[in-house]
């Protein structure tokens, strides 16, 4: 099964493409070429595509968290009627660090402790050639697929649970 991991963000969103053994594709691009590149072109090569969901702390938030949220419904839309998941950035962290205070370093860290060093071109690891905001689109992929390991290509992703328009 491929998922598709998507770190969504104001302008640049990052997007790794993760088979549970390999990256195949990692980028950070502009949202308008996320969607019409990599959205619309993957759908015959992926099965899930996994958005890491904003949450809400109770606190004030500006006009870029909004820009955010409108960017992850842009994708989600565009991902339909295939199956898309929403992970939170709290479910990322318990699951690959254990706790709820961790930070994009911590991230970043656990992701080489379990795949090895990134490497240099000569001798390339499996996380080579990626950065920033890519770590955290693939820790969302890795997270899904490490809960989700029996979900059937095509099914419904959340068994019960039907959109209705």
């Amino acid at each position: 099964m491929i998922v598709i991991g998507l770190d969504p963000g104001t302008d640049l969103s990052a997007v790794v493409f993760w088979n549970g053994r390999e990256v195949y594709s990692h980028a950070i691009a502009p949202n308008e070429a996320v969607l019409t590149d990599y959205m619309l072109h993957a759908k015959t090569l992926a099965h899930v595509l996994a958005l890491e969901k904003v949450e809400s702390f109770g606190m004030a938030v500006g006009k870029d968290v909004f820009r955010t949220v409108f960017w992850s419904g842009r994708f989600a839309q565009a991902w339909t009627p295939q199956p898309f998941v929403e992970v939170t950035r709290r479910e990322v962290k318990l699951h690959l660090c254990g706790h709820s205070r961790a930070t994009d370093a911590n991230i970043r860290q656990a992701l080489i402790d379990r795949f090895g060093p990134p490497g240099v071109k000569a001798k390339k690891g499996l996380l080579y050639g990626l950065k920033g905001h890519e770590y955290a689109a693939l820790a969302v992929a890795v997270t899904w697929l490490d809960l989700h390991p029996q979900e059937p290509t095509g099914e419904i992703v959340r068994p019960g649970v039907r959109a209705e328009f």
